[in-house]
């Protein structure tokens, strides 16, 4: 079931940001008529539930950001002090942000117990006869002067080289400097076979209009002699066409559409207005057989991204299955 409006405005939970603090400030602005009178413009149970959460967060956070302030009066020769306490988005927000910055385990290597491991690794890393980290490491668990709490792993301490956590540096290793980095593979699809699914017409996704239809092939079990199947569904009926194909080949589907094509002569743009597929090298040539056409034609799913075919795919496990 497809859904449209399926989207919040504010997830429950989340902290407070500056903005809401600012509004806080506005909404729990008072009338004094002393230092024990405060009379809020709203109650915290409605500014809870103007910000979407829970009352004790408003009743902490007003806490946190709440200040004295003194007020002068002068009446004669006399000067008259009076006390009163309000809320700071200002101050809320300083208290907010120096608790987050103390929050959270503290790492390894900033702990007074690490620092006896950090001095045996830079002794025996820069000896003249250096270990590797993984010999540091293994050394150091057998080591009953050492705390097996503060030991890393060998990753950890790898990457505590890379950071300059410690005295020794990549030069200073055997084989770290002459090893080649590994590469990083981007899943990017290299592949342009034809228009993308981003170019397709809006009216698709509705599946209020009949004619826009799903691709694929299916292929059976190659030992077992099972045969291959082209899979055409339509987006709004769900409606599965099923094609005994001769193969997987880009030429066997392109013939089967031209086939398709032919018998249905001036209709067949009328019913395939659009065809959705995959980035396969079965309908790297489809678009020779059905050419581009304004709002009309052959569009590409992204890579790795099965779910824009999703009723073909839910089709084909069905049939998968029979």
């Amino acid at each position: 079931m497809t859904q449209i409006e399926n989207t919040t405005n504010h997830i429950r939970g989340k902290h407070l940001t500056k903005e809401n603090r600012v509004s806080i400030e506005d909404w729990t602005r008072f009338n004094s008529t002393g230092p024990d009178d405060l009379v809020h413009v709203l109650s915290n149970r409605q500014i809870a539930r103007l910000l979407n959460t829970s009352p004790q967060t408003i009743n902490n956070e007003l806490k946190r950001g709440t200040v004295r302030q003194i007020s002068r009066q002068k009446q004669g020769d006399k000067v008259y002090e009076y006390q009163y306490f309000v809320y700071s988005a200002q101050a809320g927000q300083t208290v907010y942000e120096r608790k987050r910055q103390n929050s959270g385990r503290q790492p390894l290597y900033e702990q007074g117990s690490c620092q006896a491991f950090i001095n045996f690794a830079d002794e025996h890393l820069l000896a003249r006869y250096a270990w590797s980290p993984d010999q540091v490491v293994m050394a150091a668990h057998h080591d009953a002067q050492l705390s097996q709490t503060t030991i890393p792993c060998t990753t950890t301490l790898y990457n505590w080289i890379d950071q300059k956590r410690l005295k020794t540096r990549n030069i200073d290793l055997a084989e770290k400097i002459s090893r080649q980095p590994k590469k990083v593979h981007s899943k990017t699809n290299e592949k342009v076979l034809g228009r993308s699914i981003e170019k397709r017409p809006i009216e698709v996704d509705e599946r209020q209009e009949f004619g826009h239809w799903e691709i694929d092939s299916v292929v059976g079990q190659r030992e077992g002699g099972d045969l291959n199947l082209l899979t055409l569904t339509e987006r709004k009926t769900r409606y599965e066409e099923v094609i005994l194909i001769q193969g997987k080949e880009s030429c066997y589907v392109n013939q089967t559409i031209a086939t398709l094509k032919y018998e249905l002569g001036s209709k067949f743009e009328d019913i395939f207005k659009t065809i959705t597929a995959d980035n396969g090298s079965e309908f790297s040539e489809l678009t020779k057989v059905v050419p581009d056409r304004e709002n009309g034609g052959i569009y590409y799913a992204h890579p790795y991204a099965s779910y824009e075919r999703g009723s073909n795919e839910r089709n084909n496990k069905i049939l998968r299955r029979v």
